[in-house]
């Protein structure tokens, strides 16, 4: 019996050390793809965490009407911050792979510089010009809301050359350089500076924490940047350099449209509820918005992980490796998302209580707001798909016809019935778009993109 036993033992940890090594081991396409998109979740879950505990730590410290303000600002930061690099942090994965195909390495050089100097440059004239506008309209603005913006204004070119430098080090699979600046330094050092300014007695409101927001954003840029260019001098052999801003653009721009309608329908029910309702329910909206995440950053990390690759078959005319690997791609984002909102939802109460006792009333808003995310994560990284194979302009439009029934829907809705209206106009709106795409890429490709089903 005891031989027996112990045959059984060896069997099964046989068998587990082989999943271990299909899962972590392996030099195949699945295999690669899993272990990056793997590092990416685990840094997204990690930044989940330090921003998680931020919100905490800021919802306690701050208040509610100050941290209703800050979530306010922070939110225009993230919603104009990754706008306003044309769309270059996600064409970098479709542009890089196309010219190192073609052996275009002056052209490749160009970009890996030239892309950079363009963001940085155009970013800064555009936040002057909002700094503008802030002022032009602080007559009719909270008092509190109005230098926290000047601030965030300040924030805008740091935060858009590291979107740029994520795109770039993304293209190259060099996955944890390209979001450990972001969303773990970041995150950690709001938290350190807001820690450090309460510790030295500085009254803790909206305009220090952006402050703290600010200076974080820029130091992580700043050494994402020294580090990127030594990646980069040792990967890309030295020579000339060719500019296409021109055509940099023509790929970016529809690619910008597509991004910025869906940024557009990711932040409306925020802004939309900041018009309509007190900054202690927009508070409790984004407390509910941040535990629910981490099933975004499933889908984020299967997007960032295949969009070069998409890129690279198509380049390669290779239809029967394409497919296969959106399929694995879609497979991978829609049963983890499942189980990711399964285990939130049973824990939402208790992961609520620790913003503050206030915040369990969002409880209910968390099944609403999490029926989009599932159904969109049925059809995986479809739009980075589109963009990738030259159908940015229908991709882009089914985000717009998504965002112009969010903001309808956010509109007729929100006032009546708060935080709860926002979440089902979301979830209605990101219902529609998932509709849209699957129709949209069996129209285009051919290809059947649900996570289940006969293809």
């Amino acid at each position: 019996m005891d031989a027996q036993s112990a045959a059984t033992s060896t069997g099964v940890i046989a068998r587990l050390r082989s999943m271990l090594r299909g899962l972590l081991g392996g030099s195949s396409e699945a295999s690669v793809t899993k272990r990056l998109a793997g590092t990416i979740f685990i840094i997204r879950v990690l930044s989940a965490g330090l921003a998680y505990l931020s919100q905490i730590l800021l919802a306690r410290w701050m208040g509610g009407s100050d941290y209703g303000i800050y979530v306010y600002v922070w939110t225009w930061v993230l919603l104009l911050g990754s706008m306003m690099d044309f769309g270059i942090s996600a064409s970098a994965q479709k542009i890089i792979p196309e010219y190192r195909t073609r052996g275009e390495h002056a052209l490749l050089r160009g970009f890996l510089s030239g892309s950079r100097w363009m963001t940085f440059l155009v970013s800064s004239a555009v936040s002057v010009l909002l700094a503008g506008i802030v002022k032009g309209l602080s007559p009719w603005m909270g008092a509190g809301e109005i230098v926290p913006l000047y601030i965030g204004c300040l924030t805008l070119p740091a935060f858009v050359v590291a979107n740029t430098q994520d795109g770039i080090a993304r293209s190259h699979d060099w996955m944890r350089l390209g979001l450990m600046p972001q969303f773990i330094i970041r995150q950690a050092l709001i938290i350190g500076f807001t820690a450090g300014a309460l510790a030295l007695g500085f009254h803790l409101g909206a305009t220090v924490a952006m402050l703290a927001s600010a200076a974080a954003v820029w130091i992580a840029m700043i050494g994402q940047m020294i580090v990127l260019n030594r990646r980069l001098a040792g990967h890309i052999e030295p020579g000339h350099k060719a500019y296409d801003f021109r055509g940099w653009l023509a790929v970016s721009l529809p690619i910008l449209l597509v991004e910025s309608f869906y940024l557009l329908l990711s932040y409306t029910d925020v802004l939309v509820l900041q018009q309509f309702r007190s900054s202690e329910e927009v508070g409790v909206y984004f407390a509910v918005v941040k535990t629910l995440a981490l099933v975004s950053f499933i889908h984020y990390a299967m997007s960032a992980t295949t969009a070069h690759r998409f890129a690279e078959y198509h380049a390669l005319g290779d239809r029967a490796r394409l497919s296969a690997y959106v399929a694995h791609a879609i497979k991978w984002t829609f049963w983890p998302s499942l189980a990711a909102t399964i285990v939130l939802l049973a824990l939402g109460k208790p992961l609520l209580w620790l913003f503050g006792s206030q915040f369990v009333t969002g409880y209910d808003i968390m099944f609403i707001a999490a029926i989009g995310l599932v159904v969109r994560s049925a059809i995986g990284p479809v739009e980075r798909l589109l963009n990738m194979l030259g159908h940015q302009h229908i991709c882009a439009l089914a985000y717009a016809l998504a965002f112009v029934m969010n903001v309808v829907l956010c509109v007729v809705l929100v006032p009546r019935f708060g935080g709860h209206g926002a979440a089902a106009a979301t979830s209605i709106s990101l219902t529609f778009e998932t509709v849209l795409l699957f129709w949209i890429v069996r129209q285009r490709l051919g290809l059947h993109v649900l996570a289940f089903g006969k293809r």
